[in-house]
């Protein structure tokens, strides 16, 4: 019509709607990566079953404030009832407070064996996979050594020769803390290398890279700032399986008497302390025996929701 002006395309409501469901849409990787994971069912579970245990642990003294050693020989071997929630073991003592006190050790073995092996394992990871040449080579080489080693073997000789020495130093407890975690850790880092290196050699040639290479960045810069950061997903992923891996390696240990001494009552030592007792008191090994099922199988649903989470490959 005469004397009228077409509308502006701003000025279309639809127009704006999808202006607005487009600017909505623009969300930080970390949400949009929580998104993902809580599509994953099981991991979200195993998350809340985790969660519980690791606050279970943390705040059960508190709510059970029952002594690990006290000992009561009138009540030896009893099964669960009111008074001792889990029973009790061979001399009358509480496998609940002693359950919350090894959950305490193992979880923390697990936390800082993971912290070793992810530490040592990016440093030598990124510097193969950011050199060329002859450090990559001798670091690979170094890499695979370890991969040959036979853990196992290893592992209890390690321990039996400097086990004595670190408990002069630094005491019992935190002796055999420290040796633990150094020693799982020492052996689980060759992976996350591996791992680490395959993501540098592939990030390394990706035109982000190059363009800060062009921008003059220092080798330090790229892998700081732009490599690492991007390769981070998959050692998230990684670490969930590193702890799981260390429990269930303290509890070997444990088991087979090389871990923490008999008045420490880790979930694998209870384990060692109740197969002589499986016919009279199934009760004492039942319990950190779930414990360690309950917590491993926790741990792999998460670092499989992880894996789907990071994996620009799927869609959740």
């Amino acid at each position: 019509m005469a004397g009228s002006t077409p509308a502006s395309p701003s000025a279309d409501p639809a127009v704006a709607d999808i202006g607005a469901v487009v600017t909505a849409e623009h969300v930080s990787p970390w949400v949009d990566a929580w998104r993902k994971f809580r599509r994953h069912k099981l991991a979200v579970a195993s998350s809340i079953a985790l969660l519980t245990i690791i606050v279970a642990v943390i705040v059960g003294p508190w709510l059970w404030p029952v002594s690990i050693n006290d000992i009561d020989f009138t009540a030896r071997l009893q099964p669960p009832s009111r008074a001792h929630p889990f029973g009790t073991d061979d001399l009358g003592q509480d496998l609940l407070a002693r359950m919350i006190y090894g959950g305490r050790i193992s979880l923390a073995v697990g936390l800082a064996a993971m912290l070793v092996a992810i530490i040592v394992g990016v440093i030598i990871g990124a510097i193969a996979g950011i050199s060329r040449g002859s450090v990559d080579t001798a670091l690979m080489w170094v890499t695979d050594l370890f991969l040959s080693l036979p853990q196992l073997p290893l592992l209890l000789l390690i321990i039996y020769l400097f086990r004595d020495a670190l408990k002069d130093v630094f005491g019992v407890e935190m002796g055999v803390f420290i040796l633990i975690v150094v020693v799982i850790g020492g052996l689980r880092w060759m992976p996350v290398a591996r791992l680490v290196r395959a993501q540098f050699l592939s990030l390394r040639e990706k035109e982000f890279v190059e363009a800060a290479q062009a921008l003059g960045a220092s080798k330090t810069r790229q892998v700081v700032r732009h490599i690492l950061p991007n390769a981070m997903g998959p050692v998230i992923v990684a670490a969930t399986i590193d702890v799981a891996a260390a429990i269930i390696a303290e509890s070997t240990l444990s088991f087979l008497g090389l871990g923490f001494p008999p008045d420490i009552p880790t979930w694998g030592r209870l384990l060692f302390d109740a197969k002589d007792f499986l016919d009279y008191a199934p009760h004492w090994a039942l319990f950190p025996g779930a414990a360690i099922f309950i917590t491993v199988l926790a741990i792999n649903f998460i670092g499989d929701g992880l894996r789907d989470t990071f994996d620009p490959r799927r869609v959740l």
